[in-house]
């Protein structure tokens, strides 16, 4: 073949799929809107009839025989018509491919359950895998929203209620001091200072709960020794523990050390005692132990409250949380508290890479709070 009939053919040829190719450039404009499975089928419709357009203009020019023309249109047609069929069968898959996609993004909003397509391509198989882990990490933030919400109502209500009951007493004692008919004013007096305490300390604990919430706790780590931290909290709630008849004792292992902020893990640890000894009756003991546990310190609180139902045990860590009988003590006086100290101990063990759990103790009847932190290296 001569340098010149090259050049007539490619230039034929590139005619023919130009004027082809600008047609299918006019159609995709005017079905842009459509289907992907159109798109798709008029990208093959296009490379087919260029093919076919320029073949039958080459074999016009070559002056074929009537036969070999014949045979030439019938095997170009017959490419063309299965390259179209194939095009379309593809596009449909894809479109049904995309339409699943399209019902999973469609689930991220009304939250249903999570569908993972396994068929198509790599890239939409990837996707429909990335949707389905988005839409589960939603349900889940959905409901942890439902959850605080449901906390927050929880929070106000027992809040209001532990409030309400010292203020009505407050106006009742001032009422009786300013009429002067109270028959102990010392009494009243101390009565009114031990209110106001316990409310002063209820509003303490909701502002270190919003600062906690906040992530704005500010922490000052530093090397103790777990021995010293345990004697001072044991030492500090040894006046309550003997007022309530309830012995208190620990062990620590020796040379135990952590890395931790000093008033924030005394907070904890005084937290954890102070609802022990509060669940705990008469002639109970409450115990602290600090081991090392792998890599971690495990400081535990164990007590006799008697133990925790399932449910209990999956939320006596939740914001303002208080079981059925946590406003009763044992020996049937009210206890103290609004359902916030574990709900603080959580979050300051939290904010120094730990962990707190708790557990039923079957041999002593009661509960096993433990406190996991990171061990120094």
């Amino acid at each position: 073949m001569t340098t010149g009939a090259a050049a007539e053919i490619l230039g034929v040829a590139l005619g023919c799929a130009l004027v082809v190719g600008a047609i299918g450039l006019l159609v995709a404009r005017l079905i842009r809107r459509r289907s992907l499975r159109w798109q798709l089928l008029l990208v093959a419709t296009v490379a087919a009839l260029g093919a076919y357009a320029g073949a039958l203009a080459i074999a016009q020019l070559m002056f074929l025989s009537a036969h070999d023309l014949t045979v030439m249109t019938l095997v170009s047609s017959v490419s063309a018509v299965v390259a179209t069929l194939v095009a379309a069968v593809v596009g449909r898959a894809v479109s049904g491919w995309s339409t699943v996609l399209h019902e999973q993004v469609r689930g991220l909003e009304l939250g249903t359950p999570p569908r993972l397509d396994d068929r198509g391509p790599a890239e939409l198989r990837a996707l429909s895998a990335e949707l389905a882990d988005v839409q589960q990490r939603l349900e889940s933030s959905r409901q942890r929203e439902l959850w605080l919400e449901e906390s927050r109502r929880e929070l106000v209500s027992w809040v209001s209620h532990d409030l309400r009951t010292p203020l009505a007493g407050l106006r009742a004692m001032a009422e009786a001091l300013e009429d002067g008919i109270a028959a102990d004013p010392d009494r009243f007096h101390r009565q009114i200072r031990a209110d106001v305490d316990r409310m002063a300390a209820m509003v303490d604990d909701l502002f270190e709960l919003s600062r906690i919430h906040a992530g704005v706790l500010k922490l000052n780590p530093t090397t103790l020794a777990l021995s010293d931290l345990v004697s001072e909290a044991l030492a500090g709630a040894a006046p309550v523990a003997t007022a309530h008849s309830i012995r208190i004792g620990g062990s620590v292992d020796a040379g135990l050390e952590v890395s931790a902020d000093p008033a924030g893990l005394s907070r904890v640890l005084s937290n954890l005692l102070m609802n022990a000894i509060r669940h705990t009756p008469a002639d109970g003991v409450v115990e602290v132990t600090g081991r090392r546990r792998g890599d971690a310190v495990e400081l535990s609180v164990s007590d006799g409250c008697g133990g925790l139902r399932p449910g209990e045990l999956q939320r006596v860590f939740d914001l303002g949380w208080q079981g059925d009988q946590a406003r009763t003590r044992a020996d049937g006086s009210l206890a103290q508290g609004a359902g916030l100290g574990l709900a603080i101990v959580k979050g300051i063990v939290e904010a120094h890479s730990g962990r707190v759990q708790v557990e039923n103790v079957e041999s002593t009847r009661g509960c096993r709070f433990s406190v996991l932190l990171p061990g120094l290296t």
